[in-house]
């Protein structure tokens, strides 16, 4: 019986092998030809491939011409992010559309400004006649981040001018796509716990008048009901996630894609396809599994000596997945400090205390601690490693009670602000194609004719 495969058979293992063998390059030539293996250097800096004026990660300086690591920094559009989360908290009020505005914009909104932006994004947020029952009901997938992207690639056919690159067709693409993506990636997970889990369905309609983060949680949970310190939480982790520099992977992608000229629709759906990779977006589902495994794995959390025992078990690839990481820890950028680990961190343990899970936030806490150590006894490692921001950020979700499947979406519904600013900085900016040079490392072959093969 023909048809689409699901099944790896032998002939495709045979097939792999060849592909294998023929396709193995020999890694020594990436010093040869001074490659930059991953777009970094051997010091683990990024190879400069653009400007931006949008956000700024920095975690060293450099004093008499050599780099010194320092605290990490994370500046929008010029703003230290603990400034800018500081300034809304102390007001009390919710930063996610403030914070929009500024990385799209490029200044602080006024009171008008703002209040006339969020009264924009909840307009647009209302999805196309019959498209959840149409688009979003219809094969539901156990991967969010595939249904997002099926979502986001269909809303092209709803729009009249999707090939349209003209800045103010851009900015009304992005600034709708802002706008769903809280309700295509809820509505997402709850068509699948209904068809894929025989759950109840609950499709609530968004309220205008809430906040992104109070729509998340009135959409996800039955009885519509959460806490304020609930939605402030998820409103800051949200602000956090929501942009870091033009070099990582989804943002990259975003210049990459948008400077072909294709459409708006394509450069994100391509984008949710990088964040999707567990080496990206996916990393606190593997912080949140580790840790559901280590308090199986240990008798007494408290026991320094044997929280160390499990982590070197990790290390040597004899724990939890063995793929010998410590999930959560070390960041390709940071080495002393992640400061959004640290912003977020401070709200964990009030969240903690009202959900009954302080053991756990202390055992999170230990980890921390004990991790660098622990790390630089067992690695030879060329800077510190500190926790980052997927090491808090899934015990935030789970104690939010979002579903693991959420997890990786909610990093989309913040970070698709900072790609919407992205793309339009490319489209501003610069009409050439990104097109980075390879070198062809395969002697040239005679042709042979199949009689002779």
């Amino acid at each position: 019986m023909s048809g689409f495969s699901t099944k790896v058979t032998p002939e495709i293992e045979k097939l792999t092998g060849l592909c294998q063998e023929r396709s193995q390059l020999d890694l020594s030539l990436y010093g040869k030809y001074d490659v930059k293996r991953g777009l970094r250097d051997l010091n683990g800096r990024g190879v400069l491939a653009g400007l931006t004026k949008i956000s700024n990660v920095q975690a060293s300086t450099e004093v008499n011409g050599e780099r010194i690591p320092c605290a990490g920094v994370l500046e929008y559009r010029g703003y230290n992010i603990k400034d800018l989360t500081r300034g809304f908290l102390r007001d009390s009020r919710f930063g996610f559309e403030e914070t929009a505005y500024l990385l799209l914009f490029g200044a602080l909104p006024t009171k008008e400004e703002l209040d006339g932006f969020s009264r924009l994004l909840a307009n647009q947020r209302a999805l196309p006649t019959n498209f959840v029952r149409d688009v979003i009901m219809k094969a539901p997938s156990s991967d969010i981040m595939n249904a997002l992207s099926r979502s986001v690639l269909t809303l092209y056919s709803y729009d009249k001018n999707p090939d349209d690159i003209s800045l103010p067709n851009v900015l009304r693409q992005c600034l709708n796509l802002i706008s769903v993506f809280p309700v295509l990636a809820v509505y997402g997970y709850q068509a699948y716990n209904h068809y894929g889990r025989g759950k109840s369905l609950y499709i609530h309609n968004p309220k205008k008048d809430l906040s992104t983060a109070e729509i998340i949680l009135r959409l996800l949970r039955p009885d519509k009901k959460y806490t304020e310190l609930e939605a402030k939480i998820l409103d800051l982790a949200l602000i956090l996630h929501m942009e870091h520099g033009g070099g990582n992977n989804s943002t990259f992608t975003t210049h990459v894609v948008s400077s072909s000229g294709t459409d708006t629709y394509s450069a994100i759906a391509a984008a949710l396809g990088s964040l999707k990779g567990p080496k990206h977006g996916g990393a606190n589902i593997k912080v949140v599994q580790m840790f559901n495994d280590m308090k199986k794995s240990i008798s007494d959390p408290k026991d320094d000596d044997e929280v160390k025992a499990y982590l070197r078990k990790l290390l040597h690839k004899e724990a939890f997945d063995r793929r010998g990481l410590i999930y959560g820890m070390g960041h390709a950028i940071y080495s002393i400090s992640d400061p959004r680990a640290e912003v977020l961190k401070s709200f964990v343990a009030p969240l903690a205390r009202e959900k009954n899970r302080l053991s756990d936030f202390q055992l999170y806490e230990s980890v921390e601690r004990l991790a660098p150590g622990v790390i630089g006894e067992e690695r030879r490692i060329y800077k510190g490693v500190s926790a980052n921001i997927d090491f808090y950020s899934g015990f935030v979700y789970s104690m939010l009670d979002l579903p693991l499947e959420l997890y990786t979406p909610m990093f989309a519904v913040a970070r698709i602000v900072g790609w919407s600013a992205h793309r339009m900085e490319e489209l501003i900016n610069t009409d050439k194609i990104i097109r980075p040079a390879y070198v062809n490392v395969q002697p040239s072959l005679e042709y042979e004719p199949l009689s002779m093969r």
